[in-house]
């Protein structure tokens, strides 16, 4: 079958690769989308990263090289002979993250953590095993598409339930790649009132107030800190950094109200300069989310399934399987009007 496997940075194949033999706790899942996320895209323009080169990893027992893909949604095509509540035909979405499970969830991710495809292989291919407690059944209002997009949006409800937002709150989002576009969402949904999105490119701004920013601000061309202080004198409640560098760590805290609460989401590629006294001087509160919980998948699917949460809005791109590198992963390094692309693995709606 076919499947894009990576090799080292810049070197991401279409080739051939065997199925697996299906372990008994697993079941085998005939893919019929997978997205391409912002962490796949860090591991071929800079990886590795996550992806294991070196050595095996501890959880998966895999190692480069692997099939990437870790936001995929299908069709279970076989269960392995210990599976109880999965079976053929079921349509899921899968939970990607692997953990050592022997810590309540709320910390068990913290306790060490590996990816379906990034630490092991994943969801760019037809047929992917993963294990049964990994695999969440999708209602009957939610397309397999949808189910590509509850991972990402799984993580912005995580950020947003870390944020601890009230009815009412104003919001700052630092960043509108895909998580970005989420986390907008995801903290409409949780009633925020004001919600202002900053980044360089128009096209990712345009994107943001469509799927629900309120104020939009280009960073380019105006001073961030001091557009935000224009909308807010006080600042804003909550902030979401999901842009990953120097400028906007920095940005993110000095637009939020004294005793609010900044919010980590991206992950960050190199070590940057901050000075603490930032935080100090404001009373502001620094907190960091990375995935979600179990119970905040689950969530997530049901916020989905009920319209409540919708990040259809947030696609900009369908391909195949045969033009991941060019118009999956080049697009999304040279566009940045690019934010979702979904790749089709069978076609299933």
């Amino acid at each position: 079958m076919k499947a894009a496997v990576w090799y080292g940075k810049k070197d991401l194949r279409v080739e051939e690769r065997e199925e697996k033999p299906l372990n008994d706790d697993e079941v085998k899942v005939r893919v019929g989308w997978a997205g391409i996320c912002g962490s796949d895209l860090h591991e071929y323009e800079e990886g590795p990263v996550f992806v294991p080169n070196e050595e095996k990893d501890e959880l998966t027992g895999e190692q480069a090289p692997l099939t990437m893909g870790h936001e995929f949604a299908g069709v279970v095509e076989e269960v392995g002979a210990n599976v109880k509540n999965v079976k053929k035909g079921d349509r899921v979405a899968i939970n990607p993250t692997l953990t050592h499970g022997d810590k309540p969830e709320d910390v068990d991710i913290y306790d060490g953590f590996s990816f379906i495809g990034l630490h092991g292989d994943g969801g760019f291919t037809k047929y992917a095993n993963v294990p049964e407690e990994n695999a969440y059944l999708l209602p009957e209002s939610m397309t397999l598409q949808d189910g590509a997009l509850v991972e990402p949006t799984a993580v912005a409800v995580q950020a947003i339930k870390e944020a601890d937002m009230s009815f009412g709150d104003t919001v700052a989002v630092f960043g509108v790649g895909p998580i970005g576009l989420a986390t907008i969402l995801a903290a409409k949904a949780a009633g925020a009132t004001r919600i202002i999105a900053l980044d360089l490119s128009e096209k990712r701004l345009q994107k943001a107030a469509e799927v629900g920013a309120t104020d939009v601000i280009n960073s380019g061309e105006k001073d961030p800190v001091e557009a935000v202080h224009e909308l807010e004198s006080d600042g804003v409640d909550t902030a979401f950094e999901v842009a990953g560098v120097e400028p906007t760590f920095n940005q993110a805290i000095s637009v939020t109200k004294a005793r609010g609460t900044m919010v980590i989401v991206s992950i960050f590629s190199k070590a940057i300069e901050w000075n603490p006294m930032q935080l100090t001087g404001s009373g502001v509160k620094l907190t960091s989310t990375i995935a979600y919980s179990p119970s905040t998948f689950q969530r997530t699917i049901d916020l989905m399934g009920t319209g409540q949460l919708n990040p259809r809005g947030i696609i900009t791109d369908k391909i195949k399987l045969d033009d991941i590198v060019d118009k999956g992963f080049e697009a999304l390094s040279n566009d940045k009007s690019q934010a979702k692309i979904l790749v089709e693995l069978s076609g299933e709606k």
